[in-house]
């Protein structure tokens, strides 16, 4: 299934309504879907070739996904907010032919001297030198293709932990609409036709851009937020009356951070099913949503690489506190460091196997790496099962603090020290320690400053220690304004520790 289905089914019926924005029917997401797909056809891009979008949410970043994925070819989103060098390492490695921006986003021309084998560059909303304007698109035919076919999204990894990745699945090379890898969820979330799906996390990365793609599959409305405020997000869904949402646990955080007078203006009566993922949920957040708006919190556990998909319901959860669920694709398995099968409860790397086949684009080695003898597939993350086959997250093994030779998980303490009322936001890291290597250190942003102070450090550091070992906990507090975080929530964690290990480079990964 695709827009065009719904075009003719029930044109008038909103695709898209964005914040603050506009509102884009199924009869001009078709549409507008199109002239993208014959302009890109135009400019020469064929089967193999790689559209890329540059783009902040919006109408725009829709049209021009379905215009790349109707004509079967790849496409590539990418982080507007990233520097123009950064940007122009992902055009050239993915080797876009066709860049889709916006002047809001930064000078598109700057692009044609950093990436040169792009062949044309599209403003969609202004005039830039040497770049076709998006009323070059809109005066394009809408007329239908000759064979509307499936595309594939090639993302890039986050680069927490160094240059990003391409993720590179084959081309369906099949008839659009056959199948979609986001339909199981939507069934156990209650999500078809008649839906009103938020998203206030930005389309460029994974899981935002899987579920509005996926809503335009089915005939249900998407409600895109530019970027997320929580209040507003409140006010957005009972305006609406969402039916259904994504989020991210810092998003969870925010809400509940909110005064009690705004919060108690949102009723979730119309909330059907929420579902989140991207970064580890601290269970004391989770408990509280679950509080508030009910059992209709879902969770689940996927990667870019879509190796494999982990999903449990607030029920499960509150059995299985902590838990990121059981296998609904592929098969889960915990593996040692020496390649040998984990035990029940035993931390362990994970691996999948039966999970979608990926490679690491032009990186045999790093692809090679994410696979082990038996073809099972990881993405670096620890964890471990418990007797009812429910996957727990530890840390990714980047992540991970060694000091005097014990692993450390900082998920734990940020965990811990989560919904303190001292806490904004929370990061535990690795710092220098002459004696044991690592020791471990909280990133602290408070919630007021008045009460960053050396008092207030010690009393989090007390905290953390009445709910975990002494030996997992912070030894020291640094309050800091702000954490490296992406829109989505995952933490640059790289970035947070390399002030403190600057002529420790070998730590720095």
């Amino acid at each position: 299934m695709h827009p065009g289905m719904f075009a003719a089914a029930k044109p008038d019926h909103p695709a898209v309504i964005v914040d603050g924005g506009r509102t884009l029917s199924y009869r001009e997401l078709n549409s507008r879907s199109l002239k993208f797909a014959h302009t890109f056809k135009r400019l020469g891009v064929g089967e193999g070739d790689n559209v890329a979008l540059l783009l902040p949410n919006g109408t725009e970043f829709l049209e021009a996904a379905w215009g790349a994925h109707r004509i079967g070819v790849y496409y590539t989103p990418i982080n507007y907010h990233l520097t123009p060098g950064e940007a122009a390492y992902i055009l050239n490695d993915c080797q876009a032919k066709v860049l889709v921006t916006a002047c809001e986003v930064g000078d598109p021309a700057c692009y044609f001297a950093q990436a040169p084998g792009l062949s044309h560059i599209i403003a969609v909303d202004g005039e830039a030198s040497g770049c076709l304007r998006g009323s070059d698109v809109l005066s394009a035919p809408d007329m239908p293709l000759d064979a509307d076919l499936d595309g594939a999204v090639m993302l890039y990894s986050s680069g927490t932990t160094g240059r990003p990745k391409g993720i590179k699945a084959p081309l369906p090379r099949r008839p659009i609409g056959e199948d979609f890898s986001i339909r199981r969820i939507f069934e156990v979330l209650s999500v078809d036709g008649d839906s009103r799906f938020i998203t206030p996390a930005p389309l460029y990365h994974a899981a935002p851009l899987a579920f509005s793609m996926g809503l335009h599959r089915i005939g249900a409305t998407l409600v895109l937020m530019r970027k997320f405020d929580a209040e507003r997000c409140l006010d957005l869904m009972r305006e609406r009356r969402v039916t259904n949402g994504q989020f991210v646990p810092t998003m969870f955080t925010r809400f509940l951070q909110l005064p009690p007078e705004i919060r108690s203006r949102f009723s979730a009566a119309d909330l059907k099913s929420v579902v989140h993922s991207a970064a580890p949920c601290p269970p004391e957040v989770k408990r509280a949503m679950i509080a508030w708006w009910g059992p209709i919190v879902w969770e689940y556990y996927a990667s870019s690489e879509n190796h494999g998909v982990t999903m449990l319901d607030a029920e499960e959860w509150l059995c299985h506190p902590g838990s990121v669920g059981r296998p609904v694709r592929g098969v889960a398995h915990i593996v040692r460091d020496d390649g040998s099968d984990a035990a029940t409860g035993e931390i362990g790397e994970i691996y999948f196997s039966g999970g979608a086949p990926f490679a690491y684009h032009g990186d045999a080695e790093k692809t090679a790496s994410a696979h082990n003898g038996a073809g099972w597939a990881t993405v670096g993350d620890r964890g471990y099962l418990d007797a009812d086959g429910y996957l727990y997250l530890a840390d990714r093994s980047n992540d991970m603090i060694i000091s005097g030779g014990v692993n450390i998980y900082p998920r734990e303490a940020e965990d811990a020290l989560a919904l303190h009322p001292f806490v904004s936001d929370v990061a535990v890291i690795g710092v220098p320690n002459k004696e044991f290597g690592e020791e471990v250190k909280a990133l602290v942003v408070p919630r007021d400053w008045s009460q960053a102070t050396p008092a207030a450090a010690q009393e989090l550091i007390g905290h953390c220690r009445s709910k975990i070992a002494h030996f997992k906990c912070p030894q020291s507090v640094d309050f800091v304004t702000e954490l490296p975080r992406l829109p989505n929530g995952k933490l640059y964690r790289r970035r947070a520790r390399e002030v403190y290990w600057r002529g420790h480079g070998s730590a720095i990964v």
